[in-house]
């Protein structure tokens, strides 16, 4: 059994489940991810709600469960304010009153002891004093710790996107799990998708309107991973002339690559290098999805539209990536003592 805090819009749910796992429990703050969670997780007990204001005890009583009994805590929390681009590279501080939200494995660690832990976030908490005394609070409670900064793409998730985790178990170190040699391409991940205006799927017919200088300069960037700074500089629109920074903006995606990491900007081109490989658009909300590893089928409300959507998306953890670490973690469940061990 295990429970997904911080859940969103369920990508860890998902991955979890793929791995065996059954999702007994699950919360989330954010209304249209709650929306979107219930469609897609049904038998999920879920809490809508501010998880700082859930008594973890309440958790226990509701589904039924002893301190102890649960196999995997996991979850991550809000990363926004250790994110490279809010702090720009390191440079600045962000003052963001969720970044303490990571101490909420403790308050929950310390009622259900869980056996097992597992977070995710972005790799500059790593870096940050409130990781360092997660990771030695955990160590106090009796759970011990390890941490890796991976990239997404060597675990079968077709875009780089580098990631911390957090492993936790109470009996020894769990190991992570093994990176693959071969990456899943944009092109076996989205090229056989029909063009949005042949498509009956409002997540993938949900195209930009854009101003004609922008159409125009969509056409001109060369197919297959071109860039705005490949036009001559008569062509380029007045705004990027001056700027130097940012020269993935109005960039496609290569078809035989791995897609840059997927934003809550993943369909704005004017955000990062989302324009299609071939067709002159940014890349659909269909699309952002399955390269952050959902399932053609999975639900997401547009009922807050469509930018709404691509910040759910961008901000959701990749299924696979979590699928690959929690069959990991299901392998040390089941075979707790390290092997020769007495």
């Amino acid at each position: 059994m295990a429970i997904d805090l911080f859940s969103g819009c369920g990508g860890l749910t998902l991955g979890l489940k793929q791995a065996g796992f059954d999702v007994v429990g699950a919360v989330e703050l954010n209304d249209l991810a709650v929306e979107t969670y219930r469609r897609n997780h049904r038998k999920v007990k879920l809490w809508h709600g501010d998880i700082r204001k859930l008594p973890p005890r309440r958790v226990l009583l509701s589904l039924g469960l002893k301190s102890g009994q649960l196999d995997l805590l996991a979850g991550c929390p809000p990363c926004q304010g250790f994110s490279a681009l809010r702090t720009l590279n390191g440079r600045t501080r962000v003052r963001d009153r969720r970044n303490d939200l990571v101490f909420q494995f403790i308050r929950f660690a310390k009622i259900l002891e869980p056996k097992t832990l597992m977070m995710e976030n972005v790799p500059r908490l790593a870096g940050n004093r409130r990781f360092r005394e997660l990771c030695d609070r955990l160590t106090k409670l009796g759970y011990v710790c390890s941490h890796r900064i991976l990239d997404a793409a060597r675990f079968g998730v077709p875009q780089r996107r580098k990631r911390l985790i957090l492993l936790a178990s109470r009996t020894r170190d769990i190991p992570f799990a093994k990176p693959t040699t071969q990456s899943r391409t944009v092109r076996q991940t989205i090229g056989q998708l029909p063009k949005p205006n042949a498509s009956k799927d409002k997540l993938h017919s949900a195209t930009e309107k854009h101003s004609p200088n922008v159409v125009k300069l969509i056409r001109l960037i060369p197919k297959n991973g071109g860039s705005r700074t490949d036009l001559p500089r008569r062509l380029q629109l007045k705004c990027h002339r001056s700027c130097t920074g940012f020269k993935d903006v109005y960039g496609r995606m290569a078809f035989d690559e791995v897609a840059p990491t997927i934003t809550s900007g993943c369909v704005n081109p004017s955000k990062g290098r989302f324009l299609h490989p071939t067709q002159n658009r940014a890349i659909t909300l269909r699309e952002a999805a399955l390269l952050q590893g959902f399932p053609r089928h999975y639900f997401f409300s547009l009922t807050k539209g469509k930018f709404a959507v691509a910040e759910m998306i961008g901000n959701a953890l990749p299924p696979e990536f979590i699928r690959r670490h929690a069959r990991v973690i299901r392998k040390h469940l089941l075979f707790p003592k390290a092997p020769g061990a007495a």
